[in-house]
């Protein structure tokens, strides 16, 4: 009875499974309301009038969330991933999706008991964690994670290209300048604002070359920045095709929730789960005749 208690609030919580629609739609908008509330409680004549109203609703919403984390605990154990009731729920609240269901209501305990509103303004702030949470609901934002994962080298390697070419631009426009405008380029980490401002084509002006050396300097960087801004947004684009094309090959398994390829392992790994299943119910059967 239990059990069986168990498998139906894990079929409701997970958003693979049909009866999970209408919860993870309710989640979805609490999570998007919720972030609305953060943003219009910096509005203070809002505030002013609606205070109750915004305290209500985040206590609702902690409510909503600490029985969403304690249930998901709960009933983790119906994953083959996490089958051990203690060693596997504790696996389950390590991973960084439980983890962030824990922020989602945790920072709002500390005014409880810690009563200061330093806490308070921190509470507020992690807020915006909840919209992290939207990662375990929102199909867009797994395969995000999933490029990021794949493309993490070539990422890497842009980003690291990236900083050596501020910190050569940032001391090349030191050096010329610093006699010209002590005060604007007065060191190397100073000109770094520069530099950054730069190489991102943002531009504010509060900083700019004046000597005829330097702004041939700066145009040359302003055009390798450009060039450096294109290499992220090629390699973000070849690798959210690579992963859409992935996906439309893979299935997702219905018992661990990990994508599998359709044509090749989908039925080695079912082999491999009902035999994981078998081998759980004899040591049950086992445990019980002890």
């Amino acid at each position: 009875m239990l059990q069986s208690l168990k498998e139906k609030v894990f079929e409701i919580l997970e958003p693979e499974e049909k009866d999970s629609e209408y919860f993870e739609t309710f989640i979805i908008s609490l999570i998007i309301l919720n972030i609305i509330a953060v943003v219009l409680e910096t509005v203070d004549w809002i505030y002013a009038i609606y205070a109750p109203i915004f305290n209500a609703f985040n206590l609702f919403s902690v409510a909503v969330f600490s029985v969403e984390y304690i249930l998901r605990a709960w009933c983790c154990t119906v994953d083959p991933r996490y089958r051990d009731p203690v060693l596997g729920r504790l696996r389950y609240a390590l991973t960084p999706i439980a983890l962030v269901d824990l922020m989602a209501f945790l920072p709002f305990c500390l005014p409880i008991v810690l009563p200061d509103l330093r806490f308070l303004r921190v509470a507020r702030l992690f807020r915006l964690f909840r919209l992290l949470k939207l990662a375990r609901h929102s199909e867009i934002v797994g395969t995000f994670s999933e490029l990021l994962k794949r493309k993490k080298e070539e990422l890497g390697v842009t980003l690291f290209t990236w900083m050596i070419l501020m910190v050569v631009a940032s001391s090349l426009m030191y050096e010329v300048e610093h006699e010209a405008q002590p005060k604007l380029f007065s060191s190397i980490p100073a000109a770094m604002w520069w530099g950054v401002i730069t190489l991102t084509t943002i531009g504010y002006g509060d900083m700019y070359p004046v000597t005829p050396l330097g702004r041939a300097i700066a145009s040359i960087i302003a055009f390798m920045g450009i060039l450096m801004l294109a290499l992220p947004t090629a390699i973000f684009a070849s690798g959210f095709m690579e992963v859409l094309e992935d996906k439309k090959k893979r299935v997702r398994c219905p018992h661990c929730g990990r994508y599998l390829e359709e044509e090749a392992g989908t039925e080695a790994h079912d082999a491999e789960v009902k035999t994981s299943e078998a081998g759980g119910k004899v040591v049950r059967s086992l445990s019980k005749g002890a």
